[in-house]
């Protein structure tokens, strides 16, 4: 099969297949490292546990995130965070949460950090049995498209309803990336705190 417009590089293998480095978006990069010196180079030594490890945890994401104010989506994309959640899987995970993705993650509680270990899992168990969301041109080895954009809540759907309230979807930018949320159902932590003290 000849090279795709955005294949960067072929590597002919040994049993006659090809691996190609397709990258449309330019966000990647080749490195390459003998086996004993991989674990030791940048970015591995820094980058956070898998979402599916042991060591993805509440108190993980807790520790991290003490005292800081950076806003949650921006540090759920942070690979130091976790390894591997992309922009259209954040604001799922937060939207299934039901945490705004502006909130500073120094007002994130104990609970709702274990509801984003919960939906990371989820929503990344049923991404990957969909093969992935094709939004654009993403495709698979063997050139299958995903399903789960099917599926999504919020990314991608503003203006549109919200599938548990009905409200409008809106569409905001953090950090240069697309964010997408409900108003009604992801409430800011200043909300949250108001509603905790009407229900007191």
């Amino acid at each position: 099969e000849p090279p795709a417009r955005h294949d960067h590089l072929r590597l002919g293998l040994n049993n006659g297949l090809e691996l190609r480095f397709h990258d449309a978006r330019r966000f990647g990069s080749i490195q390459v490292f003998s086996p004993a010196a991989i674990k030791r180079q940048d970015p591995f030594v820094a980058m956070g546990p898998e979402p599916f490890s042991r060591a993805f945890t509440s108190s993980h994401l807790h520790q991290r995130a003490f005292g800081r104010g950076q806003p949650i989506k921006n540090f759920l994309l942070d690979g130091r965070t976790v390894a591997g959640i992309g922009n259209i899987y954040a604001s799922e995970i937060l939207f299934a949460a039901r945490i705004r993705p502006e909130t500073p993650i120094g007002k994130v509680t104990r609970i709702q950090w274990q509801k984003i270990v919960k939906e990371t899992r989820r929503i990344l168990t049923r991404a990957i049995a969909c093969g992935g969301s094709t939004i654009a041109d993403f495709v698979n080895s063997r050139g299958e498209a995903g399903s789960f954009q099917l599926e999504l809540a919020v990314y991608g759907r503003a203006g549109q309803s919200c599938p548990c309230c009905g409200a409008g979807i809106v569409r905001a930018v953090m950090a240069g990336r697309a964010t997408f949320y409900c108003p009604v159902c992801q409430k800011t932590s200043r909300q949250q705190a108001d509603q905790v003290i009407r229900n007191s």
